[in-house]
């Protein structure tokens, strides 16, 4: 019998993967997919994430390969409303680090087998039953494996947060699409911050990436299924750096393009049994600020550590804290992504009343470290 069965292998899996085989226990990674993420999906770890991940010896090396971004600006065209300086702030990490989701998978996926650890792909998990002392997951193929505990990472559509009774069909979908897309660019773009714009035509974010490519993330009415170039650079027209001037950005290439809608969502419980639950299987809300990933991460290395202890003495005391602070974190990541997005959502008769409300508030420090800290997590005194 295995100690722990993670079921998913995106960055909070195999986070837990690395967390629990760095300190000798027998772990299990499944995952249905052949291959990890090869696109960049989530780019952003803050502060406290990094600094948690130092646990397990990665923040060094996702340091070197990501963009150090040492401020996040609020603007609307070339006037700055709110800027957000991270250095300030009492952390090893002042910045937030721009990082493709591809990547920060490679790096824990090679600290997991360096650790002794392993993925399964291609295991799909279809089914869970459950004893007093243990867990028997089945997969797709028929095999079964008796575990200890199951740790649900399968993300927002997680089978095993159903089959273990703790899945919520309430929430909030909100009426609002967005448009994502990597793209290369000629000029006027700087790779030293993360920029909001909040432009009349709808919100957009201008994020710099470790190739020297650039994030784009778009509030529009309907966004496309395939980003063109032409898409691209009348975003960057309307509500970016130039709006309403001559373009000082060429959009001249999409690397990758997606589209969404937010859920906002928590489970709950986080914890059945001998499954709990982890990342965006427990959690699922707006990529205002850039949480979504961060909080998961930080899901992962405390639960491993508390699936550690309770392999090591019974004690399932640390687990329980974990299934109640977790969810607690949650509520309040929800709540501020939820209010970013409302804000720079506004119908578009209020906005320039918000931009004006905004510009004067950005004047006063406490409004700038006050934001520096809530998007960064780090923990102040």
């Amino acid at each position: 019998m295995t100690d722990v069965v993670v079921v998913g292998a995106g960055p909070v899996g195999l986070a837990v993967g690395v967390v629990l085989a760095g300190t000798g226990r027998e772990v299990v990674v499944v995952d249905k997919l052949a291959a990890g993420a090869n696109t960049s999906r989530a780019a952003v770890i803050h502060a406290r994430t990094l600094e948690m991940l130092e646990r397990i010896g990665v923040s060094e090396r996702l340091v070197e390969l990501g963009v150090p971004a040492e401020r996040f600006s609020i603007l609307d065209g070339g006037r700055e409303l709110i800027g957000v300086p991270f250095g300030g702030l009492p952390t090893k990490y002042p910045y937030t680090l721009m990082i493709p989701q591809d990547l920060t998978e490679q790096v824990l996926a090679e600290r997991l087998e360096a650790v002794g650890g392993k993925v399964r792909r291609e295991c799909e998990a279809t089914g869970i039953t459950q004893y007093d002392d243990h867990a028997v997951v089945t997969l797709e193929s028929g095999e079964e494996i008796r575990t200890r505990y199951v740790v649900a990472a399968d993300g927002m559509h997680s089978r095993i947060r159903d089959l273990a009774g703790l899945g919520d069909d309430t929430g909030d979908t909100l009426p609002l699409s967005f448009s994502l897309a990597d793209v290369w660019v000629d000029g006027g773009l700087t790779g030293e911050e993360v920029q909001l714009y909040l432009a009349n035509q709808g919100v957009l974010v201008v994020a710099p990436l470790p190739n020297g490519s650039f994030r784009l993330v778009a509030e529009v009415q309907e966004a496309p299924e395939q980003v063109s170039v032409a898409y691209a650079q009348s975003l960057l027209d309307t509500r970016g750096p130039g709006a309403g001037r001559r373009a000082s950005v060429r959009v001249t290439e999409v690397i990758w393009g997606s589209r969404f809608r937010i859920h906002e969502r928590v489970a709950p419980a986080y914890r059945n049994g001998r499954v709990i639950l982890s990342g965006d299987s427990a959690h699922a809300h707006s990529p205002a600020g850039g949480q979504g990933m961060n909080l998961g991460l930080r899901d992962a290395i405390t639960l491993g550590e508390a699936l550690g202890t309770a392999l090591e003495t019974g004690d399932e005391r640390q687990l329980d804290l974990y299934a109640t602070q977790a969810r607690a974190e949650a509520l309040e990541v929800v709540s501020l992504a939820s209010r970013l997005t409302r804000i720079a959502t506004l119908p578009t008769a209020l906005r320039p009343a918000r931009n004006l409300l905004l510009r004067l508030l950005g004047k006063l420090p406490a409004v700038q470290r006050g934001l520096a800290v809530r998007l960064s997590a780090v923990r102040t005194r």
